[in-house]
Protein backbone atom coordinates (compact mmCIF):
# COMPACT_ATOMS: atom_id res chain seq x y z
CA UNK A 1 0.00 0.00 0.00
CA UNK A 2 0.97 3.29 -0.64
CA UNK A 3 1.32 6.11 1.75
CA UNK A 4 -1.86 8.21 0.28
CA UNK A 5 -4.08 4.55 0.97
CA UNK A 6 -2.54 4.46 4.30
CA UNK A 7 -3.34 8.28 5.22
CA UNK A 8 -6.81 7.92 3.30
CA UNK A 9 -8.02 4.43 5.70
CA UNK A 10 -6.62 6.51 8.74
CA UNK A 11 -8.69 9.45 8.05
CA UNK A 12 -11.64 7.14 7.50
CA UNK A 13 -11.51 4.72 10.48
CA UNK A 14 -10.89 8.42 12.15
CA UNK A 15 -14.15 9.83 11.09
CA UNK A 16 -16.29 6.89 11.80
CA UNK A 17 -14.86 7.04 15.66
CA UNK A 18 -15.67 10.32 15.74
CA UNK A 19 -19.20 9.82 14.25
CA UNK A 20 -19.63 6.77 16.50
CA UNK A 21 -19.07 8.98 19.76
CA UNK A 22 -20.99 11.60 18.44
CA UNK A 23 -24.11 9.92 17.98
CA UNK A 24 -23.63 7.84 21.79
CA UNK A 25 -23.33 10.91 23.25
CA UNK A 26 -26.82 12.30 21.22
CA UNK A 27 -28.56 9.04 22.84
CA UNK A 28 -27.21 8.85 26.25
CA UNK A 29 -27.50 12.79 26.27
CA UNK A 30 -30.52 13.86 29.59
CA UNK A 31 -32.94 16.50 28.87
CA UNK A 32 -32.27 19.43 30.87
CA UNK A 33 -35.45 18.86 32.48
CA UNK A 34 -33.95 15.80 34.34
CA UNK A 35 -31.11 17.47 35.84
CA UNK A 36 -32.83 19.75 37.57
CA UNK A 37 -33.29 18.73 41.64
CA UNK A 38 -37.09 18.33 42.83
CA UNK A 39 -36.18 21.79 44.81
CA UNK A 40 -35.67 24.09 42.08
CA UNK A 41 -37.43 24.93 39.16
CA UNK A 42 -35.98 25.00 35.49
CA UNK A 43 -36.97 28.58 35.41
CA UNK A 44 -34.33 29.25 38.17
CA UNK A 45 -32.20 27.06 36.70
CA UNK A 46 -32.12 29.07 33.54
CA UNK A 47 -32.00 32.33 35.00
CA UNK A 48 -28.49 31.34 36.84
CA UNK A 49 -27.60 30.13 34.11
CA UNK A 50 -28.50 33.46 31.92
CA UNK A 51 -27.05 35.26 34.80
CA UNK A 52 -23.65 33.08 34.44
CA UNK A 53 -22.95 34.06 30.83
CA UNK A 54 -24.54 37.76 31.23
CA UNK A 55 -21.11 38.48 33.61
CA UNK A 56 -18.96 36.93 30.90
CA UNK A 57 -19.92 38.89 28.57
CA UNK A 58 -17.97 41.68 29.68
Amino acid sequence: MNFETLLLRGLFGTCVLACGLMLLAMVTARPASALVTPAHSIAAATAIVSASHAGKAG
